[in-house]
This record gives structure tokens, C-alpha cells and sequence, in this order.
């Protein structure tokens, strides 16, 4: 089993509860943390042995781009699309963190982190 990480994809998005979140907008940042047998890829040196991590990427700005109220929603919905669309999966992890997020407090971000396997 190996790990392949995509950190700190920065998106602008319009997730969240209140009415001026869909039309303000607010900064995010995601990881994706994936488990796959990647022993085949190690040796053939082609992409099609592994999980392109472009393909990641693009279900993250995908997804993102659909507003949701809640963030645990939208790193679900990564989730279920990484493993309808990668069959090599077999462990993915996605961080979804809302930068200044409007809680009223001095708050660097929330995160929320979802786990799924095969």
C-alpha cells in the first residue's frame, strides 16, 4: 500500500449556512490523503498504474463549485466521487477547511475531515 497526498488546493467557494456566504464567497483550502497499491506504478513508471493525482484534483474544484450549507456535504461528496471514479481507491481522506470562517471570533479556520473505504 502507498500514499499519495494532494495538500492545500486553494478554492474560492460559496459554501455555508448564511444568506451573505452564497454571495460573498469565502477562501478554502482542501487535502486528499489516498491509499492504493501503488507497487506496479513504482515499477512501470506510468500513469495509467496509478492515481493521477490531476484527476484529484479536478473532483475537488468540481465538487467545490456546487454550494452546499454544510462543508461535512461537500468533503462527502469528494469522497463518493473518488471512489465512483478511481477503482484503485481503496482509503481516501479529504480535509475541507474554511479559511476566516464568520463565527464571530478571531478564527484561523474550520476543518472538517471525512474518511472512506473500500
Amino acid at each position: 500500500m502507498g500514499i499519495i497526498q494532494v495538500n492545500n488546493i486553494k478554492l474560492y467557494a460559496f459554501h455555508g449556512c448564511l444568506d451573505e456566504e452564497g454571495k460573498i464567497g469565502s477562501e478554502y483550502s482542501v487535502d486528499i490523503e489516498i491509499k492504493a497499491n501503488l507497487k506496479k506504478s513504482s515499477r512501470t513508471d506510468e500513469l495509467e498504474d496509478t492515481v493521477d493525482y490531476v484527476h484529484l484534483n479536478r473532483i475537488v474544484k468540481e465538487e467545490m463549485a456546487i454550494r452546499s450549507k454544510l462543508l461535512e456535504e461537500v468533503a462527502q461528496r469528494i469522497l463518493d466521487r473518488i471512489f465512483k471514479e478511481i477503482s484503485r481507491v481503496k482509503k481516501a481522506k479529504v480535509s475541507v477547511a474554511k479559511i476566516n470562517p464568520p463565527i464571530g471570533g478571531n478564527v484561523e479556520e474550520v476543518v472538517i475531515i471525512l474518511t472512506k473505504k473500500r
